[in-house]
């Protein structure tokens, strides 16, 4: 059950964290606006205000959430220690173990803040944010792909060579009928057109069915065809992992490993990172608790310094293992926790350092 001290420390923690939150954030917008002030300048401003800066504070802040709870953990022992609060707390018979549990409360209020956000608020904001983005700022939407394969369903497989999202018309268009390992039938085209809903219209078609050693042609001008694929799952770009809610994300990546996709490996790092993400609130509050709430000689400043440079190791040891994932051949999930482990192993020998 906790107690006085207990809210006490989590009133201070919380309290830390929010307005380093409010700080940072204030002087990262200050900057963004000074970057883009002269592409504001043929947007509304209630679009600027709502649509953009509404949707980019959340986004920036869950973004450098780990390095806001490092800085308010550090900053708030510290002084704690530097008061020499922390030794009047152990000196009352308060073992270190039990100093732990209003950190780790404070921790899992953060981490499911962040979790919530991550999974269930950002991504919708995202949207708004990013088409503001593209309409006024800088347009990043993917709108050509080039060799296109895909698995229609089971034992069907589609290929289109060039397709072009302004004219929503592929080049080269092919589909593949099998029955175990025998082709059965092959629809190409020069051109295939998405209409909606997943009906595609083929121009200058040839159909050739096989049955056995027999082989047989069927061509045409115009093919009106239902193809279950839609634009949307080939015209991928690092941004669409952001403006799913998790359980989209989830799904999405199911729907693609079974249509054979294999570029969905941004999409299995922002669903590991969403999971990853809550384990690092308690890991980083415990480094920061523990290398804090020791008196050092050169007071807080000496505290702040060290968990800076970890906060940002951290964040940029992060960064480098997502980019191998997805560039390389490492595993999204080994590549996402493997901060987390490194760092988890820094806590527990930060621990043994500290005051008992």
């Amino acid at each position: 059950m906790l107690k006085k001290i207990d809210f006490y420390i989590i009133k201070k923690f919380l309290g830390t964290y929010i307005f380093a939150i409010v700080l940072i954030i204030s002087i990262a917008v200050v900057f963004d606006i000074n970057e883009k002030i002269d592409d504001f300048i043929n947007a509304p401003l209630k679009e600027i205000l709502f649509d953009y800066y509404l949707n980019f504070i959340p986004y920036f802040a869950n973004l450098f959430s780990q390095l806001f709870t490092f800085i308010a953990v550090i900053f708030f022992t510290s002084k704690l220690a530097d008061n020499s609060e922390i030794i009047a707390m152990l000196s009352s018979g308060i073992s270190f173990k039990r100093l732990m549990v209003p950190y780790m409360v404070s921790a899992a209020i953060i981490s499911s803040l962040t979790f919530t956000l991550n999974s269930f608020v950002i991504p919708p904001a995202n949207k708004t944010r990013i088409e503001f983005q593209n309409k006024y700022v800088s347009n990043k939407k993917v709108d050509y792909a080039q060799n296109v394969q895909l698995q229609v369903s089971p034992g069907v497989i589609a290929y289109i060579n060039r397709y072009d999202d302004n004219l929503k018309t592929g080049y080269r268009f092919s589909m593949e009928k099998f029955e175990g390992k025998s082709l059965r039938s092959k629809l190409t085209a020069e051109s295939i057109r998405y209409d909606s809903a997943y009906r595609w219209v083929a121009r200058n078609y040839t159909i050739r069915d096989f049955n056995g050693m027999e082989e047989t042609f069927r061509k045409g001008t115009r093919l009106d065809t239902i193809i279950t694929i839609a634009p949307s799952d080939f015209l991928i770009s690092r941004y669409d992992a952001e403006l799913m809610t998790t359980p989209e994300l989830k799904e999405y990546i199911k729907k693609q490993e079974a249509r054979g996709a294999s570029n969905i490996k941004p999409f299995h790092i922002e669903f590991e990172s969403r999971i990853a993400s809550t384990f690092a609130a308690f890991i980083l509050t415990s480094i920061g608790m523990f290398l804090s709430s020791r008196k050092v000689k050169g007071g807080m400043g000496v505290n702040i310094g060290i968990g800076l440079i970890l906060s940002f190791t951290y964040i940029l040891f992060s960064t480098i293992s997502s980019t191998f994932a997805t560039n390389g051949d490492m595993s999204p999930r080994l590549a996402v926790w493997i901060p987390n482990i490194l760092y988890l192993f820094i806590a527990i020998y930060l621990y043994t350092k500290a005051p008992k």
